[in-house]
């Protein structure tokens, strides 16, 4: 089919070569001129594994286009994904003004046996409000609804190796087109209505979101009680009721997805006069977990004030250059506002706002205490005797329990996990 996509970010990069790769022809926009630039050079403009490999082949292929215009776009394109920024306004609700100004341009150019589809993450009953909107200016086409359920650091993967596809459409035969596009992937596709499609996706971030934030309090009743918190939640995750993903202690979540969808359900539940006190206390929780890492930092330098910290660890997760809402740069600007010096390290993520270095050991260099605050693998592999000629201080908080505690100790230095008073 001839596909448009409109928006040029993580999720729209991953949809455009991922249907590239099913033998589909893209058209993908965007109106940042520098990211177009970048994209016509053939360079990738964020880090997602396999995402260059894909993108290299489609423009091989003749199967990818790139654009500064949504008009010229969506010329003769059978379906238009919208995977546009839907930011979380002050009051928590999901800002759609992007999307709707895409939309009224669109209803100009659009012929009535076209679709648009959103991908982007929208409050329920968007695609009965775009459908509407369109109609009022004229424009017939039909409206889907297909969130995206793809992970930071692995979306290639999880595009090509779907477990679900949600389709959620006013008529059947809108939902068999879209089906159709996705017909080769081997996850189950499930068809709806488009307002149910709208809240699975919510529904899907604010359970993991939750199952994070219950694992970091099993962590914390660890550190109180002399449990170990990995042992414990392993142990748990064993129950084939609950299973072991999402079980395992940090800084709390951070990235595009989880904050922002976490406020947006809750600004829909207070607009239908639905209190909803379980997501609430996810929410306030999360940003605890923070607080007490900072707490406990302050604590093992004994006060903030002139102390150096090293933060290992930029990008909210691994496998990704994200740096939105990031725990990390959290807990940096928490320390700052203590008193302490922050230098980051991050193997793909990049920060303005705070010196930055390459090598994690350089990055080191004088600290009175590292933190592991992201759960990059080349963490794992750092010259820890290297580290401890060059630290000032003793001490590794490793709040993502990435390290290996006795290679840490053979170095001479103090290892402190998260949920771990016992290792």
């Amino acid at each position: 089919m001839n596909i448009a996509v409109l928006g040029a970010g993580y999720v729209g990069l991953v949809q455009a070569a991922g249907l590239t790769s099913l033998g589909h022809r893209v058209r993908l926009a965007d109106s940042n001129p520098d990211r177009v630039g970048q994209l016509l050079a053939r360079k990738i403009p964020i880090y997602e594994p396999g995402l260059g490999e894909l993108i290299e082949r489609a423009f091989d292929n003749n199967l990818l286009t790139v654009h500064s215009s949504n008009r010229e776009a969506v010329e003769g394109a059978e379906v238009v994904f919208l995977t546009l920024p839907t930011p979380a306004g002050d009051d928590g609700s999901a800002d759609l003004r992007i999307l709707e100004a895409a939309v009224d341009e669109l209803a100009a150019v659009m012929a009535d046996d076209q679709l648009v589809v959103t991908k982007s993450t929208v409050p329920v009953g968007t695609a009965l409000a775009l459908r509407e909107r369109l109609r009022s200016r004229g424009c017939g086409v039909g409206v889907v609804s297909n969130p995206e359920f793809l992970a930071e650091g692995s979306a290639v993967a999880d595009f090509l190796r779907a477990e679900r596809i949600v389709i959620g459409a006013f008529e059947d035969r809108h939902a068999d087109i879209v089906g159709d596009l996705y017909a080769e992937l081997p996850g189950q596709i499930v068809k709806t209505d488009p307002v149910s499609a709208e809240l699975v996706k919510y529904a899907a971030n604010a359970y993991l979101a939750t199952r994070l934030t219950f694992a970091n309090a099993i962590a914390n009743i660890s550190e109180e009680v002399g449990a170990d918190a990995l042992q414990v939640l392993e142990a748990v995750g064993m129950d084939r009721r609950i299973g072991p993903h999402f079980m395992h202690p940090g800084p709390g979540y951070g990235g595009s997805c989880f904050p922002k969808d976490t406020r947006a359900l809750l600004s829909i539940t207070d607009s239908i006069g639905y209190p909803f006190p379980l997501l609430q206390a996810v929410v306030s929780t999360d940003a605890m977990q923070r607080a007490r890492i900072l707490d406990r930092t302050e604590r093992l330098l004994g006060g903030c004030s002139g102390k150096k910290v090293a933060m290992w660890g930029a990008a909210f997760k691994a496998r990704t250059d994200d740096t939105r809402e990031s725990p990390a740069l959290i807990l940096a600007r928490g320390l700052i506002e203590r008193g302490a010096t922050v230098v980051v390290t991050d193997p793909e993520a990049e920060t303005h706002e705070f010196s930055q270095f390459d090598d994690p050991v350089d990055a080191a260099r004088d600290a009175d205490l590292v933190i592991v605050a992201t759960e990059w693998p080349e963490f794992r592999r750092v010259d820890f005797s290297r580290l401890a000629e060059v630290m000032r201080g003793r001490t590794i908080y490793d709040v993502r329990n990435l390290l290996d505690p006795d290679v840490v100790r053979e170095a001479g230095l103090e290892y402190i996990g998260l949920g771990r008073p016992n290792v």
